[in-house]
């Protein structure tokens, strides 16, 4: 390669590195959790007694195989997990009751947690007991700059706020997706939403607001017809855990305003986790955000959970679903147990009937 190719490449090899630094070896994994950054801005790493920030990014090595055994990188790709494999990681919380909550170190450390397989580490505060212990990861380095300073996801947003003014009028439909909890068919259930209003010939724009980095849930709802999908990684953020309300409000506004500007359109929206959670919360009880709903879709994993869901949308937050979906929508059972004490109709995500689906949604 000439010197002109290696300096339009950015890989110029020839730079001088930030004093004590080392130059970060080729081979390493590039995980989801550092979605905003590209390769090519992550040259050195350096030992330092840096104060851990949400968003930080360290390059280290696996030393203990736990629960996860795989990183998620950039593109998508699982990566396989061993003793000694080495990856840029990024210290974030986590908020997860089926596996952990973890939170960012509140001191420098040479040891950390994986606390999702996007490449999330931390310091695990409590986990769910059908859980194997974490994988653990040594911290050889803070990734750096050419002028040593430590790099942060948050400083390289790929969404650029439209700079207008929040309009309350001439917007794309929002299709709300919440849930009692992790794992209650979210995600599925977004992705057949997306399904339903693409078949039926509309544009549709998918994005999930909060929760942990992970490309999977995102990926789906592309797959499943949305033009355009993202979520909170566009900004920077690994997770949203742990974020003061208007930080949070602020990333569903900037999205609204960039990607739901067309009333033409519909704009599918998952919420990380339960009701509540307290990101989750906090946005269904914000006027900018009800304010915003065309169709509330709620999923939980069972009836009971549905019935105790429903209760606290109505008393919480003064909402009420058009649909019902998720796992308990699945089971005729439980769909039975259900109608008992809801006159509110359901959808199942896996069958996907498309009459039934656009009568929620249109």
């Amino acid at each position: 390669m000439t010197n002109d190719a290696i300096t339009r490449s950015g890989l110029d090899l020839r730079s001088k590195l930030p004093a004590g630094a080392k130059r970060i070896p080729p081979g390493y994994i590039h995980p989801s959790a550092a979605f905003s950054i590209r390769k090519n801005q992550i040259r050195a790493y350096s030992l330092s007694d840096h104060e851990p920030r949400c968003g930080d990014v360290i390059y280290g090595k696996v030393t203990r195989l736990g629960f996860h055994s795989n990183l998620e990188n950039k593109s998508g790709r699982l990566h396989v997990l061993n003793d000694g494999s080495k990856s840029i990681f990024v210290f974030g919380n986590r908020y997860a009751p089926d596996h952990y909550e973890g939170h960012v170190p509140d001191r420098p450390t040479l040891e950390v947690d994986l606390l999702s397989r996007s490449g999330l580490v931390g310091v695990v505060k409590s986990k769910n007991s059908v859980l194997k212990d974490p994988t653990r990861v040594r911290i050889l380095g803070y990734a750096v700059d050419d002028d040593g300073k430590v790099l942060n996801t948050r400083d390289f947003p790929m969404i650029v706020p439209s700079g207008r003014g929040q309009r309350t009028t001439g917007r794309s439909k929002m299709i709300l997706v919440v849930g009692s909890s992790m794992n209650a068919g979210k995600s599925m259930t977004a992705s057949a939403c997306c399904w339903a209003l693409s078949t039926m010939g509309y544009n549709v724009r998918a994005s999930k607001v909060t929760g942990t980095a992970s490309l999977k849930d995102i990926l789906h709802m592309n797959d499943a017809g949305a033009s355009v999908y993202n979520d909170f990684t566009h900004f920077g953020y690994p997770s949203t855990y742990m974020l003061e309300r208007d930080e949070v409000l602020r990333i569903f506004q900037d999205i609204d305003m960039k990607f739901a500007n067309n009333p033409k359109n519909y704009w599918v929206v998952e919420l990380a986790d339960g009701v509540l959670q307290r990101e989750t919360a906090m946005l269904l009880g914000s006027p900018e955000v009800q304010d915003r709903i065309h169709r509330l879709i709620y999923c939980a994993g069972d009836a009971l959970g549905c019935i105790g869901g429903l209760k606290v949308l109505d008393e919480r937050f003064g909402l009420t679903p058009d649909a019902i979906s998720g796992i308990v929508a699945s089971s005729p059972l439980a769909r039975a147990e259900l109608e008992e004490f809801s006159s509110v109709p359901t959808f199942d995500n896996l069958e996907r009937n498309l009459q039934q689906i656009s009568e929620a949604l249109i």
